[in-house]
């Protein structure tokens, strides 16, 4: 992999990743663009003792433009995007309306490929082992900026999550605090390990592996599962064999295996609702110890992979229980979610 670090023509940084050692990247960003002005602050919610950030400038970001207007496309007949290159492997860059800057953290845009009208499930594993990289190059860098508590990498896909851009692409936010969901985490993992001397995730993993009925996919070093609570109509959850805290942490091995078995689970999930559905709306969050946890070696990292379709034409709506009272109602049982994922696997 060769990295190279330049600047837009506002300031902001740029960062491609390529698969070969001798590509240069030497394009200049040829826009006038006035350097960018953000008005985020971060909140705190005394009752629920929540951060929220609050980012009103947000409200002027560009909005699914048409594709030959893409801002993601590389630069090319003379129109200038956010990619100077007239063609690129992975590239990521500071997000131009970001709901984290300055000193409240910061966000980033990670555009998978140069192909509009790909997706990552249609990356070939080489490409998907770059992205990797990319995640875990920045994760690196970003856990080393002062106040990063926590590094987030994920991926939005389909305009029913709320997708801007259809340019197949993910995002990187380095949050200034831990975030509620992790803080629960970290909350459960240490009332076990006091109650049982054991490690909430290994008996998480183990549970699973021991039960099967919930397992979607299992090689050497990663297993993809239906979590028993799932909150979502379908939901896998990646984790890997050997307990890591984050993607810095992962071996050669573990690397290597990772991209066909999530290339793999990502096809299953265009297949569940048929032929002639739209291509299946997801998130994939990637969840890594927070930067400064107590003892990060007792968390997991892990990938938590779900959609909001729940039937082909329906969506799960976060409604008055989920939206009100964060108690998730789930139509499709895990098992049931399982065997559908199992019956769509490629020939």
């Amino acid at each position: 992999m060769k990295k190279t670090t330049t600047r837009l023509a506002d300031g902001r940084e740029l960062i491609y990743y390529d698969a070969s050692d001798d590509v240069v990247r030497a394009a200049p960003d040829g826009r006038p663009l006035d350097p960018v002005s953000t008005a985020a602050e971060i909140r705190h919610d005394r009752l629920l003792g929540e951060s929220v950030a609050i980012a009103s400038h947000r409200q002027a970001r560009t909005y699914h433009p048409p594709a030959d207007e893409c801002p993601l496309c590389p630069s090319r007949d003379g129109r200038h995007t956010e990619i100077p290159a007239a063609d690129y492997d992975v590239a990521v860059f500071e997000n131009r309306f970001p709901s984290l800057a300055g000193d409240h953290g910061r966000c980033e845009v990670v555009c998978f490929t140069s192909d509009h009208d790909a997706s990552f499930a249609d990356l070939t594993a080489e490409q998907a082992a770059l992205v990797l990289e990319a995640w875990t190059d920045r994760t690196a860098e970003l856990s080393q900026l002062p106040g990063v508590q926590q590094v987030f990498c994920f991926e939005n896909r389909g305009a029913e999550i709320g997708v801007t851009l259809g340019h197949p692409h993910g995002q990187i936010y380095a949050y200034p605090f831990t975030t509620p969901r992790t803080e629960r985490m970290l909350a459960s993992l240490a009332a076990h390990r006091r109650a049982t001397g054991r490690n909430l995730f290994d008996d998480v993993l183990a549970d699973e592996l021991a039960d099967g009925r919930r397992i979607v996919l299992e090689g050497e070093h990663w297993a993809a599962f239906v979590p028993y609570a799932a909150r979502w109509p379908y939901e896998v959850h990646l984790y890997p064999k050997q307990r890591v805290p984050d993607l810095l942490a992962l071996d050669g091995a573990a690397r290597t295996e990772f991209p066909q078995l999530y290339l793999e689970v990502l096809r299953r999930f265009d297949r569940l609702f048929g032929p002639a559905a739209a291509p299946t709306p997801y998130i994939s969050a990637w969840h890594q110890a927070p930067v400064h946890a107590a003892d990060r070696s007792q968390f997991a990292l892990h990938l938590e992979l779900f959609t909001i379709r729940r039937t082909s034409g329906k969506l799960k709506f976060l409604a008055g229980s989920e939206s009100g009272m964060n108690v998730f109602i789930n139509d499709v049982p895990p098992e049931a979610a399982a065997d559908r994922l199992r019956e769509v696997a490629s020939e």
